[in-house]
């Protein structure tokens, strides 16, 4: 038995008559086409275009933030076809920002070959992880809850906003008058509560929790908006007991957990990184290092820059071990970074690490990263864990290190730039990711291979191909020796790329 989902329609951000006129948009049940790690070439232009002109080589950001649906954002690849055919149509009237006037077609000049343009998309998902910046502060105009248990003493709250911005709204819950003293007195507009159980769920942009009670932060953590900010003054004390969050939230609602052991609320806020950007003297970790994802992650930590940087990947299948290392192997030398990878699945890692990559959607891994972490340790959640996986954490080590969960969902376009720039530059070599090429014959073995895991690396598309099956760099090296000629030290090329247009059909 098959079943067919639903894509989604966009419900906002553009006339439905527009839409109505687009016929790549392919919202219900409409067939669509997939892809949108695309770049190409602009071969026709229609009379009303303005922005883009025959012969423009552009890579394409394919995701229409201003364009709602009711979970997420109009997309191509989704409700829009998809770079998975020859030929692709875009609109103008979609395609182009708003409010900033930005086209979401990046013109790519520089002489980068199709394949390494192509790949800008995936590692500019990589480089949001590390360059996203982190709320610092209470939320201007935002929502405020303030919860405090007996006996402890409300500080800080002040010292929590930037500058003289304030909330829109403020909510408190205390146990004591002289509590709710304190937060009068700092001239916020709250209204006080009797009961959190009735407040809704989803609804504050940050908590502020003076105390150490495991079922009231559960509690609490419910509440949070997305981009919420949960914020545990422990006032010296200990919670005591596993503590059950929505670490998929992190990756998807782009919530975070602070918090701080002292009394002082403003001192979790100060703690909360610039970025998530890998630091000097990190000792880093990478868990899941072996597929597509995990294996852009270790090159772009090696390829940072970053002083005395340590990094161990750590992934189930040594194969997969083995190609990462064929590939990050002459990175090391040139970036002077310590290397080591470990299969888990044979020697469980032990050690602890200032900075975690987890590129698997394990809710455990996020826990087992806590119990490893060093002092102000940085988890990053790649991996998508589903919206509502909760995971019992050491709440207790999590704010005593000063840990700091952090997650980013897609790229941005100032993403792909950045990606872009290090490209062009030689700093990055986006081509590293590519494991196999195909035409279009071996375009949906390609998605199979996806879906099985069948490859550690990137699988690239050259529609104009229309013969050519789905072929591992291996297997193109033995059918094509022109093309294996072409490959510098086993990793795709530009010139390989042409050499692979001239040769196979």
């Amino acid at each position: 038995m098959f079943f067919r989902s639903e894509i989604a329609q966009v419900l906002s951000g553009i006339d439905p008559a527009i839409l109505s006129q687009v016929p790549s948009y392919c919202p219900g049940l409409k067939p669509t086409v997939p892809g949108h790690e695309i770049f190409c070439t602009i071969v026709v232009i229609g009379q009303k275009v303005q922005r883009h002109h025959v012969g423009q080589r552009v890579l394409v950001q394919a995701d229409y933030r201003w364009l709602k649906t009711l979970n997420s954002n109009g997309a191509t690849g989704y409700n829009f076809e998809g770079g998975l055919q020859q030929y692709l149509l875009f609109d103008e009237r979609i395609i182009v920002d708003p409010e900033s006037g930005e086209s979401f077609l990046i013109p790519t000049e520089g002489g980068l070959g199709a394949s390494a343009a192509a790949l800008v998309e995936p590692w500019a998902c990589v480089e949001s992880s590390y360059l996203y910046e982190e709320r610092r502060a209470v939320l201007s105009g935002g929502r405020l809850l303030i919860a405090a248990e007996k006996g402890q003493t409300v500080q800080g709250v002040q010292e929590c906003f930037a500058g003289s911005e304030t909330v829109a709204s403020a909510v408190c819950f205390c146990m004591e008058d002289k509590q709710a003293d304190a937060i009068k007195k700092i001239g916020l507009p709250s209204v006080r509560v009797e009961s959190l159980e009735d407040l809704k769920n989803g609804s504050f942009d940050d908590i502020l929790y003076f105390g150490n009670q495991k079922e009231r932060i559960e509690l609490l953590n419910d509440k949070l908006a997305a981009k919420g900010i949960l914020n545990i003054i422990l006032g010296s004390q200990r919670v005591g007991k596993p503590v059950s969050i929505d670490v998929g939230r992190v990756h998807y609602g782009m919530t975070r957990l602070i918090g701080t052991v002292g009394s002082n609320a403003s001192e979790s806020y100060r703690s909360i990184p610039q970025t998530g950007e890998i630091r000097d003297e990190d000792r880093a970790t990478v868990v899941g290092a072996g597929g597509p994802m995990g294996q852009m992650h270790v090159i772009r930590l090696i390829c940072a820059g970053k002083k005395n940087l340590s990094l161990t990947a750590t992934d189930l299948d040594d194969g997969r071990l083995a190609s990462l290392e064929s590939k990050v192997r002459p990175l090391l030398e040139r970036h002077k970074a310590e290397y080591r990878s470990i299969n888990t699945q044979k020697s469980p890692d032990a050690d602890s690490y200032s900075y975690f990559a987890l590129m698997a959607p394990v809710g455990a891994l996020v826990a087992q990263a806590v119990e490893h972490s060093r002092p102000a340790a940085l988890i990053n959640i790649f991996a998508g864990i589903p919206a509502g996986v909760k995971q019992e954490l050491n709440l207790d080590r999590y704010i005593e290190n000063r840990c700091y969960m952090f997650g980013t969902s897609g790229s941005r376009r100032e993403d792909m730039k950045v990606v872009l720039e290090k490209a062009l530059s030689g700093q990055l070599d986006t081509n590293c990711s590519v494991d196999a090429v195909s035409g279009m014959a071996g375009a949906i073995d390609g998605i199979r291979a996806v879906e099985n895991r069948a490859l550690p690396g990137k699988i690239v598309v050259y529609p104009a191909l229309t013969k050519m099956p789905l072929l591992t760099l291996a297997e193109v090296c033995r059918r094509y020796p022109s093309v294996a000629d072409k490959l510098r030290g086993g990793i795709w090329t530009k010139e390989a790329e042409q050499e692979l247009m001239k040769t196979a059909e």
